[in-house]
Formats: C-alpha cells, structure tokens, sequence
C-alpha cells in the first residue's frame, strides 16, 4: 500500500467543536474517503483580535534598563499593520536611533514595540509624535482621494456610475 497521501488530520468524535469536512482528492488522483480537518482549533474567536477586555489598555510601555533613552511599548489587538507603519515613521525622525517591532506570536494579534532616542526627546514622546504624524497624513489621503473622486464623477457626468 503506497503512503503517498497526506494525513489531513483525525477523525471527529462527540462533542468536537470546529469541525470541517472537506473532500480533498489526493495529488495521485486515486479516490479514497473524506478526511476531516479540524479548523480555528487554537485561534481565538474573530471579535477577540480586535475589541479590547473590560480594563484592558491598548498601549502599555515599560522603560528599558539595559539601553539608555529606550523604552518597549505593547500594543493589544493590533497587528503587522500598525506595527510596520509606526516602525517606518518613527525611522524617518533624525532623534531615533533604533526603531523595530515584534508579534510574540501569530495567533495573537499583539506587538511590541521597541524604540531608543537620541535623547533629544522620549520614546513615549516620539511615539506619539508619530502616531500623531501618521493620523495627519491620512486625514490627506483622505481628502486627496475625496476630491479626486468628486472630480472623476464631474468628469463622467452626473448620470453615469463609477
């Protein structure tokens, strides 16, 4: 008998949650029965990557001990997305010397933060400088495309849709 077929996983029993039976054929083309894959079985549920616990704080920081002028900030419910942003915003400050983020892990949507400064300002300052930065250059984004739009509906006509 060829083991040539991947074993997709177990099969369900009683009172298993999260079960999805799905027909995947094998790559050889020879039939064989349905396998069961067992989906989400340690991801949290969707609302839990985005809306925060009674209490729980979105930004905590710490101060570094080891590093002078640097400091770890904590993000919950956040990912990749907002990690990368202020880390490439914070890099374009003549006053950081160091800027990079980490996920602790994937299945959780948390990042650290870590930042060190020249000393010109604080960690926590440049941070929000940053955030305050990005906020700006949406807010432009936003009316730059606003008005393009408006432009490209008056150039159609009003009867036509975009």
């Amino acid at each position: 008998m060829s083991t040539d077929h991947a074993v997709t996983s177990r099969t369900p029993r009683e009172g298993d949650g999260n079960i999805h039976h799905a027909h995947r054929p094998p790559a050889c083309g020879r039939r064989t029965d349905c396998s069961y894959d067992v989906i989400g079985a340690d991801t949290p549920d969707r609302h839990e990557l985005f809306l925060l616990a009674e209490g729980e704080k979105k930004v905590t920081f710490a101060t570094e001990t080891r590093v002078p002028n640097a400091s770890l900030f904590t993000f919950r419910k956040e990912d990749h997305t907002l990690a990368n942003l202020l880390r490439a915003r914070l890099l374009k400050s003549p006053a950081i010397v160091f800027a990079a983020y980490k996920v602790p892990h994937p299945l959780f949507a948390n990042f650290e933060l870590r930042v060190q400064t020249d000393g010109s300002i604080t960690p926590k300052d440049a941070v929000v400088q940053a955030c305050a930065d990005i906020v700006q250059d949406l807010q432009k984004l936003d009316q730059e495309f606003t008005k393009e739009y408006e432009l490209k509906k008056i150039a159609l006509g009003a009867g036509e849709v975009l």
